[in-house]
């Protein structure tokens, strides 16, 4: 049973979930990808030496190519979901960028048992692949592909003005 202060301060979070939720979660994703992009852009291209690795069908494309597709695919993904524009185009491209990632990189190059996997879901530098990071991206990536922006995004304005069925409200919650 909710006391009256507990169901006022419940409804407060819900009325502020919206605009909230969603943007705090478009922030750190987008400051994580743009520094990762950052890098790959001022950096050089190591996807050359683990080509073999990547998945079907970027395993046919070139390394350069590869590279440059996920610089700029972090670059302006990250600033796509920084302002809420094109958010689910943009997580959903993240979102296969990081499985990419998580694939090639991340996993372990060889594992026997789950035991040996779990030896991964770490962030070190000390080998067994280090795929928690990537994980929690994914993760984070979600909400922002099934549900959008939230209310505080280029995308809620957009769908305002310009509603795809006029008779309908607004998708963007």
């Amino acid at each position: 049973m909710k006391t009256p202060i507990l169901a006022a301060a419940c409804g407060q979070l819900d009325r502020f979930a919206p605009w909230l939720a969603p943007l705090g979660l478009r922030i750190l994703l987008a400051w994580e990808f743009f520094e990762s992009g950052r890098e790959k852009l001022h950096g050089e291209n190591w996807f050359a030496d683990l080509q073999g690795a990547f998945p079907f069908p970027f395993d046919q494309l070139p390394a350069a190519l590869n590279w440059q597709l996920a610089t700029w695919f972090e670059l302006l993904g990250a600033a796509c979901l920084l302002f809420g524009f094109g958010t689910r185009f943009a997580a959903a491209s993240l979102l296969v960028l990081t499985v990419v990632a998580t694939y090639a990189v991340h996993l372990p190059a060889e594992w026997g048992s789950l035991g040996d996997l779990a030896m991964g879901y770490a962030i070190s530098d000390q080998g067994f692949g280090n795929f928690k990071l990537p994980l929690l991206f994914m993760a984070m990536l979600l909400p922002l592909l099934f549900i959008g922006a939230g209310r505080l995004s280029v995308d809620a304005v957009l769908a305002r003005w310009y509603p795809s069925d006029p008779t309908a409200q607004p998708a963007v919650r």
